[in-house]
């Protein structure tokens, strides 16, 4: 069994929290191999080079964490358990995960599984929410503004910076196919009901159904976007002139390169390949 930790997760307290999981696995009688990350990259190369014969892996820290271990994943049946002590913690709000040790060893001796869709970005991996538009533009700002851990005044500023001299840009959409007649402002490829710890989208939605959920936003003016994040906030997305079509194959392009983020990372621009990869991981569940 290996677990993967971010030491700086959760104001520090993943540090303390793994090895509080590891010694409860170890008086359990499991063989437990715990490895801390000392910078972005270094869970996907340790969970990529793990024993083969690892029958869990378990990824405490947050959403990049978790991403950084699936992304390591040579073979995905190998079982995933998240311990969430992120910012955001997207997966682990639609899956009600525990976030405290004692029920997470639970979650692990029950043995309880579900399946997670995954798709292709780009050559990134996405499992959470991918984006074209400002909110990509909003990831760019905060690469440039993160030092240490994420907090949601950091967020604040990276968005009043992408505003600063924010001007759309026409995209377009092609779903499993065929290309959709109308241009958007922004568009949002979902695989979650939660969004950046803030928004909620289409509670219509399942995590291995072998779809995303595809948000289309039209208008492109500031105060359109605006509207679009208090629905966001209260659930009301899909709605208004937004609308929502699954998929699993999706192209956005446009006439200029435009930000794109990944699963809350800024990543790439477009054009923009998606596909549901069809190989779902295996999480742990309550």
């Amino acid at each position: 069994m290996l677990v993967i930790a971010n030491p700086i997760a959760g104001r520090g307290r993943a540090r303390s929290a793994a090895r509080e999981l590891v010694e409860g696995l170890r008086t359990r009688g499991l063989e437990v191999d715990l490895h801390l990350t000392g910078e972005s990259g270094d869970a996907r190369r340790r969970v990529r080079c793990m024993d083969e014969g690892t029958d869990l892996v378990v990824s405490v820290g947050g959403d990049g964490t978790l991403g950084e271990v699936l992304d390591g994943l040579v073979d995905r049946s190998v079982p995933v358990a998240v311990l969430p002590l992120g910012t955001g913690n997207c997966l682990a709000l639609d899956l009600s995960l525990p976030r405290d040790v004692d029920s997470l060893l639970d979650v692990i001796f029950r043995g309880r599984t579900r399946a997670l869709d995954a798709a292709a970005a780009n050559g990134h991996l996405s499992f959470l929410v991918a984006g074209v538009g400002l909110d990509a533009r909003v990831a760019r700002e905060l690469g440039s503004l993160r030092s240490g851990p994420i907090t949601r005044w950091t967020w604040a500023r990276a968005a009043l910076r992408a505003l600063r001299g924010y001007s759309p840009t026409e995209l377009a959409v092609e779903l499993d196919g065929e290309l959709l007649p109308d241009p958007y402002a922004q568009v949002l490829v979902s695989n979650t009901l939660h969004y950046g710890g803030v928004f909620r989208l289409s509670g219509n939605y399942r995590v291995d159904d072998g779809q995303f959920e595809v948000y289309l936003f039209p208008r492109s003016h500031l105060l359109a976007m605006v509207g679009y994040a208090l629905r966001g906030c209260v659930g009301l997305l899909p709605g208004g002139s937004c609308k929502m079509i699954r998929a699993s194959r999706i192209n956005i392009t446009a006439d200029e390169a435009v930000p794109c983020q990944v699963d809350g990372d800024y990543r790439t621009e477009t054009p923009l390949e998606m596909e549901v990869t069809g190989r779902a991981f295996t999480l742990l569940v309550p």
